[in-house]
């Protein structure tokens, strides 16, 4: 995966905030960054997995820690989906 270095200017309290450590703090901007571009729908569970340089699963497990939905379908979405499983069932009888 190709990188870039960026240099972010931070009041001290944020840095204290991430952990008084230039490691510490790149790693958590980083993972906030992920995670906000994750809820925002613009990137996909497999997508913030590999910018995460973790699994799928260790994923589940980070959104969990976290308290962000894995699943975050809307009404229609999820009717949608539900509707799906129904006709499958239907076939499958």
């Amino acid at each position: 995966m190709d990188t870039l270095t960026l240099e972010v200017t931070f009041p001290n309290d944020l840095f204290a905030l991430l952990g008084y450590s230039k490691p510490h703090a790149a790693e958590a901007v980083r993972e906030f960054s992920v995670l906000g571009l994750y809820q925002e729908r613009r990137i996909s569970t497999g997508k913030a997995a590999e910018l995460l340089g973790i699994g799928k699963r260790e994923f589940a497990r980070l959104l969990a820690r976290k308290g962000i939905a894995y699943f975050d379908y809307s009404h229609e979405e999820l009717a949608d989906e539900l509707q799906t499983v129904d006709e499958w069932k239907r076939e499958r009888a």
